[in-house]
């Protein structure tokens, strides 16, 4: 009865606590395509890609091959393959932010449009927990309950994360609002003296054609 109930429930937290990105897209020779991730700081990350063979039980052409990059938001490389039909990355994040998996093609005439395949796994789903599972030599209640507890943390640690985002956030707001108060008071006090300089104006030359 634990078991069915804490099964649910693990489906559902892994669900708001990791990512996992499957996807299959065209690419162009001589075309780029970048695809991100919003990864949190310390959290394990794993990706694998591979283009798809056109002509099954045939050897890859040579024209499909992949360049791909994977940076930071600060720019720092953290996967670099050349000229591969399939590899995969796996590291742990330094750094909070938007990371960008960056795809490639040789340009070839005339152009070839390359199908790839791209998984991309963050935080508990990153986990080979078949290996966990086997370490430990652990039954798959105790297996269950241990994702649960990382699902647990993992969960603990975004509401942590979006809690000091809003708190930046509203900062920002208050810096804002606070900007555009003395905007505003700057702006009329330029409006007040353009038009007290056009009233002295005014006056100055009707007193000088002796309209007043």
């Amino acid at each position: 009865m634990i078991r069915s109930h804490a099964l649910p429930l693990l489906i559902l937290l892994l669900s708001l606590s990791a990512t996992c990105r499957s996807l299959r897209f065209d690419l162009q020779s001589g075309h780029t395509k970048c695809i991100t991730e919003d990864i949190k700081s310390n959290s394990m990350t794993v990706g694998k890609y591979s283009i798809v063979n056109p002509n099954e039980g045939h050897p890859m052409p040579e024209s499909h091959k992949l360049t791909v990059r994977v940076t930071s938001t600060y720019g720092n490389n953290y996967h670099y393959a050349d000229h591969v039909e399939s590899s995969q990355f796996a590291f742990t994040a330094a750094e909070a932010g938007d990371y960008m998996a960056c795809f490639w093609t040789p340009d070839h005439r005339p152009p070839t449009t390359v199908t790839v395949e791209f998984d991309w796994k963050t935080g508990v789903a990153a986990k080979d927990w078949g290996k966990v599972a086997k370490k430990g030599q652990v039954d798959l209640m105790e297996l269950e309950l241990r994702k649960l507890q990382e699902t647990i943390n993992s969960i603990h640690e975004e509401m942590f994360s979006l809690r000091d985002r809003e708190e930046e956030m509203q900062e920002l707001n208050r810096a804002t609002n606070s900007k555009m108060a003395w905007l505003s008071c700057l702006s009329l006090f330029v409006c007040f003296s353009v038009a007290g300089l056009q009233l002295w104006h005014l006056k100055t030359f009707f007193e000088k054609k002796k309209l007043i």
